[in-house]
């Protein structure tokens, strides 16, 4: 190579290094950076309410998914599926080394904001910190103050996670935060009533309902988590079951749906459109079930002013076609076999189920979804309705996982999302059997 040539080379050599040498002390900055907490003086000043705390952690459903199956309250080790591995709820008792006794409050809002411990280690995004960023330091203290002074200290040490190396190395999740992270806390729309900016607060905050009802990128980031667009509660996938849309339309989501309907649900795990499933029972079950008649209207009055999700979605139109060729003996499909055979006694001929006990299957919105994974997972291990004080009953149906194989299961289901109105895609025998094999891993696991 000539002298002249390295001469031409040579400064785009040097730039390129240079380049290199910025995006890798930009990178270092990033992961060393170590989130301000900029609290009020006078939140200093501001005696903490641990009896409000405690109501703060029912909004939070911490007891639940800081509580593993027959473990101590709080005392974590509950398992949480992600698409990369299994990650466990943390000890967050008063215990002072395996807990958060010795948590400062600025402590308990770094972790509450960004995921990040006193240690600096981050927190995978499981821990719904994404949310619970739009808390108000009030509500952050008083729980803190309850977490330490009324919950009794277990001393157990956290788990570790099943994340395979290197995707268990937590300093990428400091570049996760940059990039899709938005610590800002809420802010009240006046545009908007009090009853609407208190459900937008609790949705979009302590309740974080866009962890299980908003769908995720590539990164496995919230497509939306401040409710910005109509991607926001959209409903997605999520751990063998696909939790529903929350906005609008009027098939697969709620807009057939009265404000009170959604109370309903929430407050008792069922309604006259549908009855709550997989994780939502345990949400009702630990949380829904203790809010105040107040905020839960509010939760309700939010979600009615969504507007429909974009895409094509499931339909429903009520007709009595299915039922009527039913009565006349006429319907010869195999799924309408199974289900006149497994299914009719409690859902009905008509799919109209029985009040506030079987739900309905015509336009439920489980039945709708775009994922009939719910649906599926439902007829395989069958579900419970929680029991509640508002309906002590709590309500089952067997599973038929054991009597049906996947293609007897798949015509199952796709009978009953395309009959009495239903008009969505069926379902494949593939389908059923990828879920029922995803579950049995679940359910081997715990």
């Amino acid at each position: 190579m000539s002298t002249q040539r390295r001469a031409v080379r040579r400064p785009w050599v040097i730039a390129t290094l240079a380049l290199i040498a910025l995006v890798i002390a930009a990178v270092v900055a990033i992961v060393a950076h170590r989130p301000d907490i900029a609290l009020p003086p006078t939140l200093a000043q501001r005696q903490p309410d641990a009896a409000r705390g405690a109501y703060v952690a029912v909004l939070g459903d911490c007891a639940f998914c800081h509580t593993k199956g027959g473990g101590q309250p709080f005392a974590g080790g509950l398992k949480l599926s992600t698409p990369i591995g299994a990650v466990y709820s943390s000890n967050i008792t008063p215990d002072p080394e395996t807990g958060i006794g010795n948590y400062s409050l600025e402590d308990f809002v770094r972790v509450m904001r960004f995921g990040v411990r006193p240690d600096g280690a981050r927190l995978y995004p499981a821990m719904p910190y994404t949310a619970y960023a739009r808390a108000t330091d009030q509500d952050l203290q008083d729980l803190l103050a309850y977490l330490q002074s009324r919950v009794a200290p277990v001393h157990e040490a956290s788990r570790t996670t099943d994340i395979p190396w290197p995707l268990n190395l937590r300093w990428p999740l400091a570049l996760w935060n940059a990039e899709f992270h938005d610590p800002s806390r809420f802010k009240t729309d006046t545009s908007k009533d009090d009853q609407w900016n208190r459900g937008a607060y609790l949705v979009e905050g302590l309740a974080h309902c866009g962890t299980c009802h908003t769908p995720r990128g590539l990164f496995f980031e919230e497509k939306d988590v401040r409710g910005v667009t109509n991607l926001y509660l959209s409903g997605t996938k999520l751990d063998g079951g696909s939790p529903i849309n929350l906005r609008g339309n009027e098939g697969d989501g709620l807009g057939r749906w009265s404000a009170g309907a959604i109370a309903s649900l929430l407050q008792s795990g069922r309604n006259e459109q549908s009855a709550v499933t997989g994780s939502m029972a345990d949400v009702v079950r630990h949380s829904t079930q203790y809010m105040t008649e107040h905020d839960v209207a509010a939760i309700a009055a939010y979600l009615k002013s969504l507007s429909p999700a974009p895409g094509e979605r499931a339909r429903f139109a009520a007709n009595d076609t299915t039922t009527r060729t039913v009565m006349a003996g006429t319907e010869r499909s195999p799924g309408g076999r199974i289900y006149m055979d497994s299914c009719a006694a409690c859902h009905r001929l008509s799919g109209g189920g029985e009040s506030l006990t079987f739900p309905t299957l015509a336009g439920n919105s489980t039945v709708l979804n775009s994922d009939p994974s719910s649906l599926v997972a439902v007829i395989l291990n069958g579900a419970r309705i929680p029991a509640t004080d508002a309906t002590p009953t709590g309500l089952a149906m067997p599973g038929f996982g054991w009597r049906y194989d996947d293609i007897d299961i798949a015509a199952l289901a796709t009978f009953i999302r395309t009959s009495w109105g239903n008009d969505a895609t069926p379902v494949s025998a593939r389908q059923v059997s990828q879920l029922r094999h995803e579950l049995s891993l679940s359910r081997a696991d715990r």
